[in-house]
């Protein structure tokens, strides 16, 4: 299920570039802003049915008495807060696809990967386990060969700018004689 997530939100960030530039319309930030209010509308409704359907509104009590770090007012707290950065997360993605790219939204959201898992070890007292050593490895080494890489394409395109120091400038010829 976990992959399956995955690959579906792989999708989004490139849809909405392509919605973006197939859109009949100029592309304003309040137009950006209702997107983004509608697309986390129908998940929001998606996952109320979900919930419903599976109990899982029934087990949310239960599960705040049995939170650790806090009582049951911490942990819907926390819920509420949560929610509240997740919305500024998609709508800051939505923000670099509109302003840049939805390859520069990724390669942002792979950069705050560690910083996210170094902070839940932090602030939620989690252990730091293989899997997220792993994790933490891979998507430091995709960001940092993806920076490495530009260095390089980038190295070569002013290469190809500046003449080599070894070439001489061509000479002008003219037909007249001085």
């Amino acid at each position: 299920m976990t992959v399956i997530a995955a690959v579906l939100y792989a999708f989004i960030l490139p849809l909405v570039e392509l919605t973006y530039k197939k859109a009949r319309q100029e592309i304003t930030f309040p137009l950006v802003l209702e997107i983004q209010m509608v697309m986390c509308l129908a998940a929001t409704c998606f996952c109320v049915v979900g919930m419903t359907i599976d109990g899982d509104f029934k087990v949310i009590s239960r599960e705040a008495l049995d939170f650790k770090i806090g009582g049951s007012a911490f942990y819907y707290t926390l819920i509420v807060i949560t929610g509240i950065v997740w919305q500024g997360f998609f709508l800051g993605a939505i923000g670099v696809v509109f302003c840049a790219s939805s390859l520069a939204s990724g390669v942002i959201i792979s950069a705050l990967l560690p910083v996210t898992e170094v902070l839940a070890v932090i602030c939620f007292r989690e252990k730091f386990q293989a899997e997220k050593g792993v994790s933490l490895f891979l998507s430091l080494w995709g960001f940092v060969s993806y920076f490495y890489g530009e260095y390089k394409s980038r190295k070569k395109v002013l290469e190809k700018q500046q003449p080599q120091e070894t070439e001489l400038p061509p000479l002008q010829v003219s037909d007249s004689v001085a």
